[in-house]
């Protein structure tokens, strides 16, 4: 059992509180003990993003967001904090939330119609590739199935500057997965488990390819197999899943390890 996650500082769900934003609750609760179970933890930092649906908010732009101060695996249905594209706390939550941490998501979610979802990263792997010249290469298997979908947005500093935003959009045009030079990576979609199955397929090609590099030059995919390779790939398509079926095995294993984020 994991202690931290049953001792952290938490929050019960309302019961009259709406099942759709109930269920979005728990999706993002379950996918911060994913990204803590993968290693894709930065102490208290970074965050991942959901877009309530129009059923609860009633159109209005609210988010669901981390409680700034807290590790992943502490993470619960109940103590996430819903709020606006400002950062404003909207459901009385006494916990913090990091308002420069939400910079950089309230502009995707603002600014993208299909930003249900955005996840930001500061993995060993992403972290090297977005530092390296010439960042993430068409050399591997994971690369092949992002041919065309990644793009890069130069470092600015530290994300705290609301008009750094429009840039940023100007960057990532309608590419789904970036690479924050220098910083990180990102990654958005129309729902949770697409963003995830994205992030994950960057992430794994950022792991090849720093592993790769350390043993020498790498051979090159060419533009035609990798054109091909994302066009096969069927991870990301709507028809096909668009991930949830990856996502849910992981959920599986979370609820066998500590299914304490429900609450």
């Amino acid at each position: 059992m994991n202690t931290l996650a049953t001792t952290a500082p938490s929050a019960r769900v309302h019961p009259s509180i709406h099942p759709d934003e109930r269920a979005a609750r728990e999706e993002l609760a379950a996918c911060y003990r994913v990204f803590a179970m993968l290693g894709w933890v930065e102490m208290i930092y970074n965050h991942i993003t959901v877009r309530l649906p129009d059923s609860v908010t009633g159109g209005e732009k609210q988010f669901l967001i981390n409680p700034f101060g807290l590790h992943y695996s502490e993470v619960t249905a109940g103590n996430l904090v819903k709020i606006d594209l400002h950062g404003k706390v909207l459901d009385g939550s006494t916990h913090p939330v990091n308002p420069a941490g939400f910079t950089v998501h309230a502009a995707i979610h603002d600014g993208l119609p299909g930003a249900h979802c955005v996840m930001h990263t500061h993995t060993t792997a992403g972290v090297a590739v977005a530092c390296l010249q010439g960042g993430l290469q068409q050399t591997n298997f994971y690369t092949a199935q992002l041919h065309g979908m990644v793009a890069y947005h130069d470092f600015e500093g530290i994300t705290i500057h609301a008009d750094e935003g429009p840039r940023l959009l100007r960057s990532i045009g309608d590419r789904n997965a970036v690479i924050l030079r220098n910083h990180g990576l990102l990654a958005w979609g129309q729902t949770l488990p697409q963003t995830f199955a994205i992030l994950w397929t960057l992430q794994r090609a950022c792991e090849i390819q720093m592993a790769t590099f350390s043993m020498g030059a790498a051979i090159p995919v060419s533009e035609e197999i990798a054109q091909r390779c994302t066009r096969d790939a069927l991870q990301f398509s709507p028809e096909h899943g668009a991930g949830q079926d990856v996502f849910d095995a992981l959920v599986r294993q979370v609820d066998r390890i500590d299914p304490s984020y429900r609450y």
